[in-house]
């Protein structure tokens, strides 16, 4: 067995005092261990969207096309790749077509998924089967979604044709290859698909409504329908912000739904900037085209980015 032993201060001598932490050193270490934490992330925003846009805004202003793939050689050519661009009227069409697109969705998908959400605050019997059977439009891919639409959507061997022939409505209806139609038909596909998004975050927010509030509310004399007005809607004012910014961040830049349904057609009808982007690059093989017309899409994309930030500060003070 070991004993140890301590070295006591001679008589008179003063014991030193323990040495403090260096301040500076503190905060050092500190800020490095939050830049440890912080770079994995920074890195991978760097490599797999700083790179990808900033090469998307250089190849904007270059002649790309299928012969750089071989000789690597892309020179620039100033603005001409915006000016042909914008000078194009189809430009202009898809543009148009895209802001309807949008706002018909949005306006669908929000009023139906904020009464949807109304509807089922209450508690009935299969409240939560019938919740889930609502989402399996938000499950199942868009492109399969939009291949089984087509195929309801036939003018010819249709079922929504057909259910109408049965009724004695018509039965004829060129939904998807008219060009009066075709643009409404792909909007409503849209809305049915971007419902249970809307329902399933507007539900989550009128649960957190203190119930106090319709207590009092009712007290006061107030309907329904005031109720919903004055304590509803303010309430769920931050819910609705993010609904509808992120479903226009989504809808804006849809591609896959409308190839799948027209492709774009009948004579360009249903093309949009998403469209004309995959057009312009991958069918035509104008490299610098597609790039301008996908520059025009982040653009306005960062522009409703910086409204949901705006809107979230505002919100928070």
């Amino acid at each position: 067995m070991t004993t140890s032993t301590v070295t006591a201060p001679a008589a008179g001598e003063t014991p030193k005092p323990a040495t403090a932490p260096d301040p500076a050193r503190l905060r050092r270490r500190r800020r490095l261990a939050q830049w440890g934490f912080v770079a994995p992330a920074v890195v991978f925003m760097l490599l797999f969207f700083g790179y990808p846009l900033v090469r998307n805004v250089v190849m904007s202003f270059q002649e790309y096309t299928p012969k750089t793939f071989f000789t690597g050689e892309a020179p620039f050519n100033g603005t001409d790749n915006w000016a042909d661009v914008f000078q194009d009227a189809l430009f202009g069409k898809a543009l148009w077509h895209t802001l309807v697109f949008t706002a018909g969705s949005l306006l669908g998908q929000f009023c139906i998924g904020l009464a949807l959400a109304v509807f089922f605050s209450r508690r009935f019997p299969l409240n939560g089967v019938l919740r889930s059977l609502i989402l399996l439009p938000w499950l199942v891919p868009m492109v399969v979604s939009g291949m089984v639409w087509r195929r309801i959507l036939d003018q010819d061997t249709g079922v929504l044709n057909s259910f109408l022939d049965t009724l004695g409505l018509g039965g004829h209806t060129p939904w998807l290859t008219d060009p009066q139609t075709a643009l409404l038909s792909v909007i409503l596909v849209n809305i049915w698909i971007g419902i249970p998004f809307n329902m399933v975050i507007l539900y989550g927010g009128l649960q957190e409504i203190p119930k106090e509030l319709y207590e009092a509310a009712s007290l006061d004399g107030a309907s329904a329908w005031r109720a919903f007005r004055s304590v509803t809607l303010p309430m769920l004012r931050p819910v609705i912000t993010v609904v509808l910014v992120l479903g226009f961040m989504s809808t804006v830049k849809i591609l896959d739904l409308i190839l799948a349904l027209t492709d774009g057609g009948p004579a360009d009808a249903t093309q949009t900037l998403g469209t004309l982007t995959y057009q312009n690059s991958f069918v035509q093989l104008d490299f610098g085209a597609g790039a301008v017309v996908g520059n025009v899409l982040i653009l306005i994309s960062a522009v409703f980015a910086v409204f949901y930030l705006r809107a979230n500060r505002t919100e928070g003070k």
